[in-house]
């Protein structure tokens, strides 16, 4: 799987953004603060996470980013599509031009794993890993590193009855 920081930070900075999302828009600096991602990089994922419909910003002092959807309807496919990230395992981006432009001896292997990974990445919304027990613990302690309470940043009308500890 030829999943990049790209995707990967994008993911990151969705879950963060649904565990923050509240009657508040949540500003890049607060994402970029909690999970070291890069505030420009952010800028960059979410200017294409936002053209996709997955978010919406709010401008003006107190703007920042809301989810568009609701959390069970934004699979961690869409995020990682939004961004261009590409879950290819071919070596020839599957146009089956591997060798000496045709198909190679394990093309379709590799192009039957690509679609597995999406399928299984389509099965899983930001909902499911906000109910995660270890995310919810991660996030907790991001949020005492920043020297909040969870009451005040996390989404906790979104999250299980078991709080994290």
């Amino acid at each position: 799987m030829r999943l990049t920081t790209k995707g990967r930070y994008a993911v990151t900075a969705m879950l963060d953004l649904a565990l923050h999302d509240g009657k508040d828009p949540v500003s890049l600096a607060e994402i970029s603060a909690r999970q070291d991602i890069s505030l420009s990089y952010l800028e960059q994922l979410f200017s294409r996470l936002r053209r996709h419909s997955l978010v919406e910003s709010v401008r003006g002092p107190g703007g920042g980013y809301r989810l568009s959807r609701q959390t069970d309807m934004i699979f961690i496919s869409d995020v990682v599509d939004a961004v261009d990230e590409s879950l290819d395992t071919t070596r020839c981006g599957n146009k089956g031009d591997c060798q000496a432009g045709e198909k190679c001896l394990t093309h379709h292997l590799w192009s039957d794993l690509s679609e597995q990974i999406h399928q299984f990445l389509s099965g899983i919304s930001l909902a499911q890993l906000m109910e995660n027990r270890e995310i919810q613990v991660v996030a907790a302690r991001q949020n005492r590193l920043q020297g909040k309470t969870e009451s005040q940043t996390i989404n906790t009308e979104r999250l299980s009855n078991q709080a994290p500890a």
